[in-house]
């Protein structure tokens, strides 16, 4: 087992929980849905988290498959990983059997939870830029990773996400909230456009 097999069956696992939730939670909402006024705020803030959380999947993939073991990465991992479990966790209201003629609003829970978890997102996503920005100084080969269409996105989404999260006008919070997320589909789309322009892969073969 390499060093990255072996530091990604711990992350890969923490931030497969977070996927989980997230699921979880829409399942549960969906499972109720008689009782819930759907809105269209706290969809489209789980669709971001749920992109957001399949970047940072490729991200373990391209920054940390050259990585060494060591104890402190599966610490930041671990770190990384839960503080994106919370943000997955509150992303959708925790539904029970009690209280059942109990009406739930999805939209007044986004405006209720969403400086968690845009602030959660945000923190997990500062971590990785940190040790990005670490290596590039340590590192004149890390340093080249720092092209400015990286710089712009980060810019662009630690302000967007930070509005969203800390903003008190409305407004502000609902274009950040649509332009990250936009910017994020727009990366989704770049990358499937690169899949395709690459042509199929070749089928499996059976025995």
């Amino acid at each position: 087992m390499s060093a990255f097999e072996f530091f990604f069956s711990f992350y890969g696992l923490l931030l497969g929980l977070s996927v989980a939730e997230l699921v979880g939670g829409f399942a549960r909402v969906l499972h109720e849905r008689q009782r819930v006024r759907f809105g269209w705020l706290t969809p489209l803030l789980a669709l971001f988290v749920a992109v957001d959380l399949v970047t940072f999947w490729n991200q373990a993939w391209v920054f940390f498959r050259g990585a060494p073991f060591n104890p402190v990465l599966l610490l930041l991992g671990l770190l990384v990983a839960a503080t994106f479990y919370i943000a997955a966790s509150v992303t959708f209201p925790r539904v029970t059997a009690e209280g059942v003629e109990t009406r739930i609003d999805l939209d007044d829970h986004f405006w209720a939870h969403r400086g968690v978890v845009f602030g959660c997102v945000l923190a997990a996503n500062a971590m990785v830029w940190l040790l990005l920005g670490a290596l590039a100084m340590a590192d004149a080969a890390w340093a080249a990773v720092w092209t400015i269409r990286l710089i712009f996105g980060v810019l662009l989404f630690a302000s967007c996400t930070f509005a969203a999260a800390f903003a008190r006008q409305r407004g502000i919070v609902i274009a950040a909230l649509l332009v990250v997320l936009g910017y994020a589909l727009w990366n989704m789309a770049r990358a499937a456009m690169g899949l395709l322009a690459a042509g199929a892969w070749a089928p499996a073969t059976g025995g």
